[in-house]
Protein backbone atom coordinates (compact mmCIF):
# COMPACT_ATOMS: atom_id res chain seq x y z
CA UNK A 1 0.00 0.00 0.00
CA UNK A 2 2.87 2.04 1.06
CA UNK A 3 4.45 1.28 -2.62
CA UNK A 4 1.34 2.83 -4.08
CA UNK A 5 0.77 6.10 -2.46
CA UNK A 6 4.36 6.63 -3.40
CA UNK A 7 3.80 5.70 -7.01
CA UNK A 8 0.29 7.83 -7.20
CA UNK A 9 2.72 10.59 -5.35
CA UNK A 10 5.26 10.39 -8.11
CA UNK A 11 2.41 10.67 -11.05
CA UNK A 12 1.11 13.75 -9.07
CA UNK A 13 4.36 15.37 -9.23
CA UNK A 14 5.10 14.77 -12.65
CA UNK A 15 1.90 15.62 -13.98
CA UNK A 16 2.55 19.06 -12.07
CA UNK A 17 -0.41 18.10 -8.88
CA UNK A 18 0.19 18.73 -5.72
CA UNK A 19 -0.38 15.45 -3.71
CA UNK A 20 2.34 15.23 -0.83
CA UNK A 21 1.81 13.05 2.16
CA UNK A 22 3.46 13.62 5.84
CA UNK A 23 5.88 11.31 4.95
CA UNK A 24 6.99 13.74 2.39
CA UNK A 25 7.50 16.52 4.87
CA UNK A 26 11.46 16.02 5.57
CA UNK A 27 12.31 15.52 1.65
CA UNK A 28 10.10 18.65 1.17
CA UNK A 29 11.78 20.36 4.21
CA UNK A 30 15.34 19.68 2.56
CA UNK A 31 14.15 21.27 -0.58
CA UNK A 32 12.81 24.32 0.91
CA UNK A 33 16.40 24.71 3.05
CA UNK A 34 18.13 24.57 0.14
CA UNK A 35 16.01 27.16 -1.94
CA UNK A 36 16.40 29.39 1.65
CA UNK A 37 20.03 29.16 1.31
CA UNK A 38 20.12 30.07 -2.66
CA UNK A 39 17.59 33.09 -1.68
CA UNK A 40 19.26 34.46 1.18
CA UNK A 41 22.34 34.76 -1.65
CA UNK A 42 20.21 35.87 -4.40
CA UNK A 43 17.41 38.41 -2.67
CA UNK A 44 19.72 41.92 -2.62
CA UNK A 45 18.84 44.01 1.17
CA UNK A 46 19.77 47.24 -0.67
CA UNK A 47 16.92 46.80 -2.93
CA UNK A 48 15.05 45.30 -0.51
CA UNK A 49 15.53 48.55 1.48
CA UNK A 50 14.36 50.46 -1.11
CA UNK A 51 10.64 49.10 -2.09
CA UNK A 52 8.55 50.49 0.58
CA UNK A 53 8.55 54.21 0.01
CA UNK A 54 8.84 57.11 2.68
CA UNK A 55 5.58 57.88 1.80
CA UNK A 56 3.81 54.57 2.94
CA UNK A 57 5.88 54.29 5.61
CA UNK A 58 4.59 57.81 7.04
CA UNK A 59 1.02 56.24 6.45
CA UNK A 60 1.87 52.82 8.18
CA UNK A 61 0.97 53.26 11.23
CA UNK A 62 -0.67 56.82 11.15
CA UNK A 63 -4.53 57.23 11.34
CA UNK A 64 -6.75 59.71 9.85
CA UNK A 65 -10.21 61.08 10.65
CA UNK A 66 -11.60 61.50 7.12
CA UNK A 67 -9.95 58.35 6.13
CA UNK A 68 -10.39 56.25 9.17
CA UNK A 69 -11.01 52.65 7.36
CA UNK A 70 -7.96 52.62 5.22
CA UNK A 71 -5.58 55.16 6.45
CA UNK A 72 -3.22 51.99 6.72
CA UNK A 73 -3.76 50.84 4.09
CA UNK A 74 -1.89 53.41 1.73
CA UNK A 75 0.78 50.77 0.66
CA UNK A 76 3.32 52.59 -2.02
CA UNK A 77 6.02 51.32 -3.46
CA UNK A 78 9.59 52.16 -5.60
CA UNK A 79 8.35 50.00 -8.57
CA UNK A 80 11.49 49.19 -10.23
CA UNK A 81 13.09 47.81 -6.88
CA UNK A 82 10.05 46.19 -6.09
CA UNK A 83 9.78 44.20 -9.47
CA UNK A 84 13.32 42.98 -9.40
CA UNK A 85 12.61 41.80 -6.10
CA UNK A 86 9.31 39.99 -6.91
CA UNK A 87 10.93 38.65 -10.14
CA UNK A 88 13.67 36.77 -7.74
CA UNK A 89 11.33 35.50 -5.44
CA UNK A 90 9.43 33.91 -8.28
CA UNK A 91 12.36 32.12 -9.56
CA UNK A 92 13.46 31.34 -6.19
CA UNK A 93 9.71 29.62 -5.62
CA UNK A 94 10.23 27.68 -8.91
CA UNK A 95 13.40 25.87 -7.34
CA UNK A 96 10.98 23.40 -5.25
CA UNK A 97 9.73 20.59 -7.19
CA UNK A 98 6.42 21.47 -5.76
CA UNK A 99 4.20 24.07 -4.87
CA UNK A 100 6.38 26.94 -2.58
CA UNK A 101 6.41 30.54 -2.37
CA UNK A 102 9.26 32.62 -1.64
CA UNK A 103 7.87 35.50 0.77
CA UNK A 104 9.89 39.10 1.59
CA UNK A 105 9.31 40.30 5.37
CA UNK A 106 10.96 43.83 6.43
CA UNK A 107 11.32 44.69 10.33
CA UNK A 108 9.10 48.31 10.21
CA UNK A 109 11.96 50.76 11.57
CA UNK A 110 10.72 52.62 14.82
CA UNK A 111 8.45 48.93 15.94
CA UNK A 112 11.14 46.67 16.95
CA UNK A 113 7.93 44.47 17.68
CA UNK A 114 6.44 44.59 14.26
CA UNK A 115 7.25 42.86 10.88
CA UNK A 116 6.03 44.27 7.37
CA UNK A 117 4.97 41.67 4.47
CA UNK A 118 6.59 43.48 1.78
CA UNK A 119 5.87 40.55 -1.09
CA UNK A 120 3.98 37.66 -0.96
CA UNK A 121 4.06 35.41 -3.75
CA UNK A 122 1.85 33.93 -5.93
CA UNK A 123 0.01 31.03 -3.88
CA UNK A 124 -0.05 33.71 -1.37
CA UNK A 125 1.41 30.59 1.41
CA UNK A 126 2.40 31.61 4.79
CA UNK A 127 2.52 30.65 8.00
CA UNK A 128 2.92 34.48 9.63
CA UNK A 129 0.85 36.82 7.47
CA UNK A 130 -3.15 37.28 7.80
CA UNK A 131 -5.25 37.88 5.46
CA UNK A 132 -5.42 41.57 4.25
CA UNK A 133 -2.72 42.79 6.79
CA UNK A 134 -0.15 44.94 6.20
CA UNK A 135 1.86 44.04 9.07
CA UNK A 136 1.91 41.77 12.23
CA UNK A 137 3.52 41.10 15.50
CA UNK A 138 7.06 40.25 15.25
CA UNK A 139 7.10 36.28 15.18
CA UNK A 140 9.84 34.82 18.04
CA UNK A 141 11.51 32.75 14.85
CA UNK A 142 11.97 36.39 12.41
CA UNK A 143 13.48 38.21 15.19
CA UNK A 144 16.04 35.40 15.92
CA UNK A 145 16.72 35.58 11.97
CA UNK A 146 16.84 39.60 12.32
CA UNK A 147 19.46 39.01 15.39
CA UNK A 148 21.33 36.05 14.52
CA UNK A 149 21.34 35.65 10.73
CA UNK A 150 21.07 32.12 10.98
CA UNK A 151 18.53 30.36 8.98
CA UNK A 152 15.38 29.12 11.27
CA UNK A 153 13.02 26.53 9.96
CA UNK A 154 9.46 26.59 11.48
CA UNK A 155 6.45 23.96 11.52
CA UNK A 156 5.05 25.07 14.26
CA UNK A 157 1.41 25.36 12.09
CA UNK A 158 0.21 21.97 11.22
CA UNK A 159 0.77 20.96 7.59
CA UNK A 160 2.95 23.55 7.14
CA UNK A 161 6.54 24.16 6.72
CA UNK A 162 8.30 27.30 6.76
CA UNK A 163 12.36 28.27 5.96
CA UNK A 164 12.64 31.59 7.53
CA UNK A 165 16.48 33.00 5.89
CA UNK A 166 18.41 36.53 6.56
CA UNK A 167 18.30 38.60 3.64
CA UNK A 168 21.67 41.07 3.53
CA UNK A 169 22.95 44.39 2.45
CA UNK A 170 25.96 45.48 1.07
CA UNK A 171 27.71 46.18 3.95
CA UNK A 172 26.23 42.87 5.41
CA UNK A 173 23.79 43.93 7.94
CA UNK A 174 20.46 41.59 8.14
CA UNK A 175 17.87 44.27 6.87
CA UNK A 176 14.92 41.44 6.39
CA UNK A 177 14.11 38.15 5.76
CA UNK A 178 12.27 35.39 3.33
CA UNK A 179 10.24 33.28 4.01
CA UNK A 180 10.18 30.00 1.59
CA UNK A 181 6.89 28.18 2.64
CA UNK A 182 4.85 25.19 1.73
CA UNK A 183 2.37 22.79 2.71
CA UNK A 184 2.26 19.22 2.87
CA UNK A 185 -0.60 19.18 1.22
CA UNK A 186 -1.95 22.40 -0.39
CA UNK A 187 -5.45 23.65 -0.14
CA UNK A 188 -5.99 25.61 -3.12
CA UNK A 189 -9.42 27.21 -1.40
CA UNK A 190 -7.63 28.05 1.83
CA UNK A 191 -7.23 31.99 0.38
CA UNK A 192 -10.88 32.22 -0.80
CA UNK A 193 -12.99 34.36 1.31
Amino acid sequence: MKTLARVAGLICVSLGIASFSFDEAPRMQVELESVARVGSVMVDGDVCQRIVTDRAKEFLFASDPRDKFVAGDNYDVDDAAFSTVKKTLVRLSHLASFPADVNLWMPIDGHPDKVQLVIRNKNEMSQFWNWGELYGEMAPQMNTVLKTGQQVTVTSKPGWISILAPVHNSLGDVVGLIEVVSQIKVDAHENVK
